[in-house]
């Protein structure tokens, strides 16, 4: 019995420790809001396995609604810097305590930044996103996603 709530408290306080934005995350289509003229994926997954002030560690899983998935990792230092992602994109971010910020840009010149916060009980992330345009207009967007 001991052991048992040793380790439960072990396990707890390594939670209590680590990022609130790492974990597996599924995106709430409900409470979600999609830029204008934007197909809703089928089903998207985020997975942050680090996030801290150093480096973040980031994979996106993308189902479109005809079917094919797309997977994008984001595996670099959180310094603010530009860092490839793929074969033609670059992103760059920041976690600063609570918030988890990042920009993508794609070869075309459009270009998706985020900022994300966490829930006071951890159990939902939410993402306010604007992407640009290479013309320079702007849409906004919402993306809130549940820990699995």
């Amino acid at each position: 019995m001991i052991v048992g709530l040793c380790a439960a408290l072990t396990a707890s306080s390594a939670w209590a420790e680590s990022s609130p934005f790492v974990g597996r995350w599924h995106w709430n289509r409900e409470q979600s809001t999609l830029p204008p003229g934007e197909p809703a994926p089928a089903d998207l997954t985020n997975e942050i396995s680090r996030a801290g002030s150093d480096h973040l560690t980031w994979s996106v899983t993308i189902v479109a609604s005809d079917g094919p998935s797309d997977v994008v990792t984001f595996d670099a230092p959180a310094d603010g810097k530009w860092y490839p992602v793929g074969s033609d994109s670059t992103a760059s971010a920041r976690v600063t305590g609570d918030t988890l910020q990042a920009t993508f840009r794609e070869p075309g010149g459009r270009s998706d930044a985020q900022t994300c916060t966490v829930a006071a009980d951890q159990k939902q992330m939410t993402c306010r996103g604007v992407l640009t345009e290479p013309d320079g207009q702007t849409m906004t967007y919402v993306d809130v996603f549940d820990r699995m």
